[in-house]
Formats: structure tokens, C-alpha cells, sequence
């Protein structure tokens, strides 16, 4: 099977270290709202790659969804981070990394 070329990784900055087990939906934008396209965990060293079919990547609008709760603890501020973007060409690869703490986040169009 191909995989798109999409990943993510999601850094615990608060911990300086990646963040494991964090649940990552990646939903496409279309006339009836949003779909879901592939979903998974991160890896050990809190990456995210070779998970959604090259079939269902294309040019048009996507959002990364993270289920951070799970890793920040029940008395985390943002229990879901979500990550809208746009693809306009599928053949470069998108990566969208987030720099995760208990109070903020950011995020940027990595490499």
C-alpha cells in the first residue's frame, strides 16, 4: 500500500519529550461537511506517518484532529486541538508538528 504524504508529531514541551499515545484523526473538508479519512496514535517518539492511503489525499481542505486529554491529565485546558489546513499540491509532503503544553500549543508547516 502507498501512503500519503502527510505526518504529524506532537512534542510534550513542558516534559522536553515526545508526547506517546496521542490519539490523531485527519478529516477532509467536502460539500456535506467534514469526513474522516484516516485516524491513529503516535508513535513512541510521538510521531505520526505512513497512516493514511494515498487514495484519500488530494488537493483541498484538512484538518488534524488531537485528542491531547488523555496525555495532559484531567485537568488539562485544551483537551482537543484541532489543525485546519490546505493541501494544494498532495505530491509535496505536509508535515504538521504540535508543540503541546497544559495552557497553549502552536503548530507551523514543517518539513
Amino acid at each position: 500500500m502507498r501512503y500519503a504524504a502527510i505526518s504529524t508529531h506532537v512534542l510534550d514541551t513542558v516534559r522536553g519529550e515526545p508526547a506517546p499515545g496521542v490519539s490523531v484523526r485527519l478529516e477532509r473538508a467536502g460539500p456535506e461537511g467534514w469526513t474522516v479519512v484516516a485516524d491513529g496514535h503516535t508513535d513512541t517518539d510521538g510521531r505520526l506517518r505512513d497512516w493514511v492511503a494515498e487514495p484519500h489525499w488530494g488537493a483541498g481542505g484538512y484538518r488534524l484532529v488531537f485528542d491531547v486529554g488523555a496525555h495532559l491529565g484531567p485537568d488539562a485546558f485544551f483537551a482537543e486541538i484541532t489543525v485546519a489546513f490546505q493541501v494544494h499540491d498532495p505530491a509535496r509532503h505536509h508535515h504538521v508538528p504540535l508543540l503541546l503544553s497544559p495552557y497553549g500549543y502552536t503548530t507551523y508547516r514543517g518539513s
